[in-house]
């Protein structure tokens, strides 16, 4: 099963040592089985008492030890599992994460880790009944081999039965997941939506009744079904094993009169055994759970590494000087197979100077952010070349170019933790920056965290600012960031801030539709439907 592979992946060894010790302690079960026999039929002498309370020992040293070895195997598991997936997240390219969608990536670092998790819990309990399992039954083949052939064809029989009730199950938890990521979309479309769904009803009551109902009713109707047949599947092992208690004790000594006398000691073995066996059965809708579970996160672990990128850490000091960056035909086409037209931004030819201020404008859906995510490396152009001072831009070098580049997209997330050059003088230089920003009474910093990222946007907008200012980087790219300012600060930021960066030699990138601070820029570029419609220099163009 993908369950036990996942524990052998953790640490063979401790698997190993693990399934050694659980044996050896479901041998004494056995054994103690045995010898309780034996007391029974016979007087209990003193030797028989040693020996009970030796195996009695030996066995809960040894099923503890196993449970040890396995609830250390099985956390680490999960641990190496969750950092293993957001690892292959990371590294894979930013437009496959934007096509694969967050509803589908955040349910399977919750929903499938969390089913992963609480299954590999019980997995040291499962292999100890495994163990006391195959312990008992080894003695009840020494007591008959008959009776014990009789025994295994009639569990063989079952596990079928029981087998197939599993199947359906599985096949129904399979499909119930399968909506997981459908319900995750509605979730979020309650939390992001939550403003024009109050505003109105008419959406309100739609999405509600038409979308989040029937994606949650239709996991609710595999799930009863799945955990219906698990009953079933429960229920007819029990009743199976009944059955198998009434066959040895009305139709074996009608049929092999010799036995008769080792049946006691058949029922009471199997009796013993319908504990563990019980919770095997019970247990296995969880393990159904956690192998589709595991199949999801292993498809999307395989999908992200067929197009992860070179995953390098960057430890050489980030380039400060450089002369110019080129665009020299590049493409980005959005391939989207339910849509009839694609949108395609370029062919791109493109010179940026260094310590130039830039303003990228146009109309929405121009093209504009998809530019951005082109020059900052975040798309990796289908065809075309990025140069920086003619050094190409591939593969190999791609996370290095990034590290040029301090950005506020629109769309941007906000750190908590602040990042900087010198992280020794961090706290004074954040506090300056605040005071700057005006929000040093509202935020502080300590120990490189600001202490609420809880405010208005426009305010959120000039955190991000503070952070991409501590980051020291090279090249500076404003999406849209004064769209949420009021007038007064959004003068302080294209003429105050801009040329205070502008100053320090950074190169701007500055996506805007405030047109009456375009006189600022050294350059205006003009994009329409993904091509570029103008290029002009203000101050007159650089040699």
């Amino acid at each position: 099963m993908r369950i036990i592979w996942l524990l052998i992946q953790a640490s063979w060894l401790s698997a190993t040592l693990a399934i050694l010790t659980g044996v050896i302690s479901g041998v004494c079960s056995a054994r103690l089985i045995a010898l309780i026999n034996t007391a029974i039929s016979q007087n209990a002498t003193q030797p028989m008492l040693i020996a009970f309370a030796g195996l009695a020992i030996l066995a809960f040293v040894t099923g503890s030890l196993s449970q040890f070895l396995l609830i250390d195997l099985s956390q680490n598991s999960v641990y190496q599992l969750r950092l293993r997936l957001s690892r292959k997240i990371l590294a894979a390219p930013l437009r496959q994460l934007e096509q694969l969608g967050p509803s589908q990536i955040f349910a399977a670092l919750t929903n499938d880790v969390e089913a992963i998790a609480n299954t590999v819990f019980v997995i040291p309990f499962l292999c100890i009944d495994l163990a006391v399992m195959g312990g008992c039954l080894i003695y009840l083949g020494w007591l008959s081999v008959w009776v014990f052939l009789i025994v295994v064809a009639f569990m063989v029989v079952s596990i079928a039965l029981v087998q197939l009730l599993i199947g359906l199950a599985y096949r129904h938890i399979r499909l119930s997941r399968q909506e997981v990521d459908q319900l995750f979309t509605h979730f979020r479309s309650i939390t992001d939506g939550i403003k024009e769904l109050k505003l109105h009803a008419i959406r309100r009551n739609t999405f509600f009744e038409e979308d989040l109902t029937v994606s949650a009713a239709t996991f609710r109707r595999q799930q009863k079904t799945a955990f219906k047949f698990a009953a079933l599947s429960s229920g007819g092992g029990q009743f199976l094993f009944f059955l198998l208690i009434g066959v040895l004790l009305f139709g074996v000594p009608e049929v092999l009169p010799s036995t008769q006398a080792v049946l006691p000691a058949y029922i009471l073995t199997l009796t013993y055994l319908m504990g563990p066996l019980g919770n095997i059965i019970q247990r296995l809708p969880n393990l159904a759970t956690a192998n589709v579970s595991i199949q999801k996160v292993n498809q999307m672990g395989l999908t992200l590494s067929q197009n992860a990128e070179i995953d390098t850490v960057v430890t050489q000091p980030t380039l400060k000087q450089w002369h110019q960056l080129k665009l020299a035909q590049v493409v980005h086409t959005y391939h989207d197979p339910e849509v009839d037209h694609l949108f395609t931004v370029g062919p791109i030819d493109l010179t940026i100077n260094s310590g130039e201020l830039i303003f990228i404008v146009g109309g929405n859906g121009s093209g504009k952010s998809t530019l951005a995510k082109l020059i900052t490396g975040l798309y990796t152009p289908e065809s075309g070349e990025i140069c920086l001072d003619s050094k190409p831009i591939i593969d190999t070098n791609r996370e290095w170019y990034r590290q040029l580049f301090s950005t506020v997209f629109s769309d941007y997330y906000l750190f908590k933790r602040l990042i900087s050059e010198d992280f020794s003088t961090l706290d004074k230089q954040a506090q300056t920056y605040l005071r700057k920003l005006e929000l040093e009474k509202k935020v502080s910093v300590q120990d490189g965290q600001l202490s609420t990222t809880g405010l208005s946007q426009g305010q959120r907008k000039r955190l991000a600012l503070l952070s991409a200012y501590l980051e020291n980087r090279s090249i500076y790219l404003f999406d849209e960031w004064a769209a949420d300012q009021d007038p007064i600060f959004r003068e302080i930021f294209y003429t105050q801030l801009l040329a205070e960066l502008k100053q320090r030699g950074k190169t701007l990138l500055v996506i805007s539709h405030d047109d009456h601070f375009f006189h600022l820029a050294d350059r205006i570029i003009k994009l329409d439907y993904g091509q570029i419609e103008s290029d002009e220099y203000l101050a007159g163009e650089p040699l």
